[in-house]
């Protein structure tokens, strides 16, 4: 019996390839590591709780504790949400005494929500 090699290109039998295409695209084609980082970006996105705190976000920036009042929820959930969406360079944070205020990282966010939002309003 015929073992298969470990990195055999699969050939389909039935529709004919076009090769010029297939070698221009593989050129576009971002490298796997911003395929896999863009991949994680909208994994953020997939939590209600995360995209809730976002557009709130959008309109003012806020304290943990106004957004914790305003979700109904509670001060440790939203630090944990947080502290996801900062280190996803989602949102950033200034300090005013011992206060801290969170608002969107850029505009960037605030073109990935819109544009979320048209598309499920559409």
């Amino acid at each position: 019996m015929k073992q298969k090699e470990e990195f055999e290109v699969p050939v389909c039998d039935y529709i004919h390839a076009n090769p010029e295409l297939i070698a221009s695209l593989k050129k576009q084609t971002p490298d796997e590591e911003i395929l896999i980082r863009l991949a994680e970006l909208f994994k953020i996105f997939g939590d209600p709780t995360r995209v809730k705190i976002l557009y709130v976000l959008l309109e003012h920036e806020m304290c943990v504790c106004d957004i914790a009042q305003l979700l109904c929820m509670s001060q440790s959930s939203i630090s944990h949400q947080l502290r996801i969406l900062k280190q996803s360079s989602l949102v950033k944070f200034r300090r005013d005494g011992k206060t801290v205020f969170y608002s969107l990282a850029d505009e960037h966010v605030m073109t990935i929500l819109n544009q979320g939002f048209d598309h499920v309003t559409e």
